[in-house]
């Protein structure tokens, strides 16, 4: 008689369950299947336990109250984490996390929802401007830049072209051998300054003492860039024919 009239109230459940949320969100209707479900076994769990049949009302109780809290363990102690479907010990990612990180020249946040990669340049003529804001090209030069000063930066710079622009990498290319390694390039003092790391009015030995620092960390067979190297070089050339 128990079973019949437990079955009664499935059917009856299930029936008005149909006429209700026959367009009801799936995740929304399966969460409500089983705290229902959770309900009816729970139920049926007390009649039994009424009727002295405790050998099947305690798994019934277990099953009823396992499917009211989401399908889930709980583990007691150190171990307190629901498992797989609870809300305790960092079970599920919470939403909005970002990751920072920061170099010399920039600063980035990875947004942990969406993968969106966002920056925003903290040295030099452009603190303070969104990446968002830069042309392929000028992150590219900007990547340049920093390849001397600040390889974390230009690291960085590298994965978001890679986000933003994933074929920079072949134009960046094209475009050096189209230079043929950029010694052509007309340069000025201030750029040659700015190349070095040195300020107006630099001596001789400052010069060539801070070419040889940068020439260390990019001359190509370090790995470093064949353009940049040449950059470099002709910086040198620039400012010490200012003293010739």
């Amino acid at each position: 008689m128990i079973f019949l009239a437990a079955g009664c109230l499935t059917l009856l459940f299930f029936w008005w369950l149909g006429r209700n949320y026959a367009k009801a969100d799936p995740r929304k209707l399966a969460s409500l299947l089983r705290r229902g479900g959770g309900v009816a076994a729970l139920g049926v769990a007390a009649l039994l336990l009424f009727r002295g049949r405790f050998d099947m009302a305690l798994p019934l109780a277990g099953l009823g109250w396992w499917m009211m809290n989401g399908g889930a363990f709980y583990l007691p102690g150190n171990l307190g984490t629901y498992w797989p479907g609870g809300q305790r010990g960092g079970a599920k990612p919470q939403p909005g996390r970002r990751s920072s990180v920061r170099s010399v020249t920039v600063a980035m946040e990875l947004d942990h929802d969406t993968g969106d990669l966002t920056g925003q340049v903290v040295s030099g003529p452009y603190a303070g401007r969104d990446l968002g804001s830069f042309t392929k090209e000028e992150l590219a030069v900007l990547r340049d830049t920093a390849l001397a000063a600040d390889p974390e930066g230009a690291r960085l710079l590298e994965a978001y072209l890679d986000r933003r622009f994933p074929s920079w990498r072949e134009h960046a290319q094209a475009d050096l051998n189209a230079r043929g390694g950029g010694g052509d390039r007309s340069m000025t003092q201030e750029e040659a300054l700015q190349i070095l790391g040195l300020a107006a009015g630099a001596g001789e030995s400052e010069i060539r003492g801070a070419h040889r620092s940068l020439m260390k960390k990019l001359h190509p067979d370090q790995g470093g860039s064949t353009y940049l190297a040449s950059r470099v070089n002709q910086a040198k050339d620039v400012l010490l024919n200012r003293h010739n």
